[in-house]
Formats: C-alpha cells, structure tokens, sequence
C-alpha cells in the first residue's frame, strides 16, 4: 500500500516520511487512533516506504520488487500479528494459521475493524487472542537473518489482546535484533500493558478529517456531494463506518425514524410491535446504522437548539419540530446512552427485537409524559 491511497491524514504521513528520510525510524512505534482512520493502512504504508528500493520524497515507488512483495502481504522480511481464534479445542492459535484470510481481509479493506476480522474467520462468538504460543513464534521470526530487505518489521494490531501475554515480548521490544522495527496499531492504551506502552514511541492518528472523507466517498464510490457530506457528517470521519453504510440497502435512515417518533407520539401499540417486527428483519447492520443514525439526529438537534447551527435536512427539522418541546438536555442524554447500549449488544448478537421494544416503550414514555421522565431522573 501507498501513502496516495489513504485517505487524508497528511501531517501524520508527512511525519511518517520525514523518519525515515531523516534517519530517524524509532524501533517501537504505536500507532494510535480511533476506529476507521486508517492506522491499519497507515502501518502497511509505512513498512512499504522503508523498505522500498527507489523511494521518493513523498512515498514508496510501488513497482521494485520490494513494494510488489509488500503490498501483496508475500514479503518474508515484513510479518504481520493479530488476534486469532483456535481452530479446534486444545489449539494453540498462531497469525500464520489465518495468514491467507489476514491477506484476503486487509486486500479487500485495509480499513476493517476487529468484529469484522472475527467475522471474516468466523470466531462467532469466540472472542479473539494473541497468545504466549503466537508471542514465542514472533520472537522466534525476529531473530531469523533477513532475506531481501534492510528491515524485519513486525506489525502488530490490536496489542490491547496482548494481556499478559505481552511480557513474552518485553525484551525483544526494549533489546531487539539489529534492523528490526515494531509497528503496534492499537484504539484502546489503557488495555495495553504499560510496560510495553513505555517501550514503544506514540504516533497519535486523528480521525479523518469530514472534507476529506468526503472527497473520498465522491472520487472513489461515485456518491453525489450531497450524500457523500450526509455519511462524512454520520460517520465522523469512519471510513470503515461510511462503506457499512454505502453497503447496507439504504442509506436514507429519515424514513424509518419519522415513521418511528410518529408511532411513539401516536400511543399506537401493535403499530409500535408492527414496526419492530420490521426493524427485526432488515439485518443487523442495517439495525446499527439506523441507531448510529439516531444518535447523529438526537446531537445534531440539540447543538441546533444550543448554538443555532443547522445541519440537518429539512426533513429532518420537521422531525425536530414535532419533539422539540418533549426534548431536554437530559432526555437526550438518556437517549443516547440508550441507543449506545443498544448498538453495543446488536454487535454481540443480542436480540433486536426485545432491545428495540423495550427502548420504543421507555423512550414513548419519557416523550409523551415529561412528569414521568421527572420522577425517573428524581429516583436516580
């Protein structure tokens, strides 16, 4: 992977770049940021650069024999580490056992987040590991003579699976071989060991910024500015998030959500269960966008009542009149603690129809009777 095909992120690239052209390659370094930005991407970017035969001032050349290598994940010089799952009981998983589904599932998005990993190898309900087993087998791959390149680099995502396991590899990271680098491409420090934290030098990723992520969802997937500027603003400069959207069978969600606070006001019951028999039905994707949704309509509305901005349709400023004197800043916070929640257990197989009814049923409350909402907040 090139620089040129990551969407945004140019001081970091630049910053990336100046390291390596000014000698200065840190041998652990974390790249750090929030889900979607590209920091998978940025890592596969950054190893290519390195160790590219004929680099330019601004990125890898992508034809020496190096890059082609690379970019194809067939580089014996580059190894790659991720949570994995046993195949069998008794198993004691390393990367290497999933490494041609690793190399399908970054080729086809390099963008992609832990869930859809597990997806992609079907862990169901297991949860994913990096383990003492897959810690001994990099150290093992470290300490090999390299074969083609200047650089061993390891890149390893999501240490925050390391767990203890990670004290396995303290030595190597403090004290490595000579020409070896570590990439960890992590979300969450606080579930990583701080021994291995204060080995390794921070990269902060930011998310995407909203022009830029436009501009990608015009250029690459042909969306109109109107809707690409909807999913930049939804998503929050989420790239992976953005592309859900794009996939999922509509990306209108005002539709459903009109229809939704209509039958709420209304104190129609089997039109309400009608509705989440419905919500049931269109997939559990499609049910997290339309929470996503909410949520993004629910901050948008209220930044509009505290500041005047207005970014929302004029579809959605209907909605917004009809519950606009039922809505306090407190009820949006509920909600949206709420609709976290929600999407939250969605994600972990939860049963969308039993979550979405008891939330029509609690949130319809609070809209229809504010002294309700008073007594609950009171008892709180």
């Amino acid at each position: 992977m090139q620089f040129k095909q990551i969407i945004g992120q140019t001081a970091i690239k630049t910053k990336l770049i100046q390291t390596v052209r000014q000698n200065r390659v840190s041998h652990a370094q974390l790249l750090l940021g929030p889900p979607g930005s590209g920091k998978l991407a940025l890592a596969f970017a950054y190893a290519q650069y390195i160790n590219c035969e004929q680099k330019g001032d601004d990125d890898s050349c992508g034809r020496c024999p190096s890059c082609l290598k690379i970019g194809k994940m067939i580089h014996p010089d580059v190894h790659y580490s991720y949570p994995v799952i046993p195949r069998k009981s008794g198993d004691k998983p390393k990367s290497t056992d999933y490494l041609n589904e690793w190399r399908e599932a970054c080729g086809q998005n390099p963008y992609l987040n832990l869930n859809q990993w597990l997806a992609h190898i079907q862990a169901e309900n297991k949860q994913g590991n990096i383990s003492v087993a897959e810690c001994h087998d990099i150290i093992r791959k470290l300490n090999l003579r390299t074969f083609e390149a200047r650089y061993k680099i390891l890149i390893l995502w999501h240490p925050e699976y390391l767990k203890e396991a990670g004290n396995v590899l303290l030595k190597i990271i403090e004290e490595p071989p000579e020409n070896t680098l570590f990439l960890l491409v992590a979300e969450q420090p606080e579930l990583i060991l701080n021994t291995i934290l204060s080995r390794t030098q921070l990269m902060r990723i930011n998310r995407i910024a909203p022009m830029d992520l436009q501009t990608a969802l015009q250029e690459r997937h042909g969306q109109s500015p109107e809707t690409a500027g909807q999913l930049a603003s939804l998503t929050e400069g989420n790239y992976n998030e953005a592309l859900s959207l794009l996939e999922s069978e509509t990306n209108d969600q005002t539709p459903m959500f009109r229809e939704w606070i209509g039958l709420l006001l209304s104190k129609q019951g089997p039109d309400q269960v009608a509705w989440v028999d419905r919500f049931g039905k269109i997939g559990r994707e499609n049910q997290k966008h339309f929470l996503r949704y909410v949520l993004h309509f629910m901050r948008e509305a209220m930044l509009s009542t505290i500041n005047g901005s207005n970014r929302i349709t004029a579809e959605e400023n209907e909605i917004a009149a009809r519950i606009s004197d039922r809505l306090d800043y407190s009820t949006v916070e509920w909600l949206v603690g709420e609709l976290e929640k929600a999407h939250y257990h969605i994600e972990r197989n939860a049963n969308p129809r039993i979550l979405m009814l008891d939330l029509s049923i609690r949130f319809g409350r609070k809209l229809l009777d504010k002294s309700v909402f008073l007594t609950e907040q009171k008892a709180q």
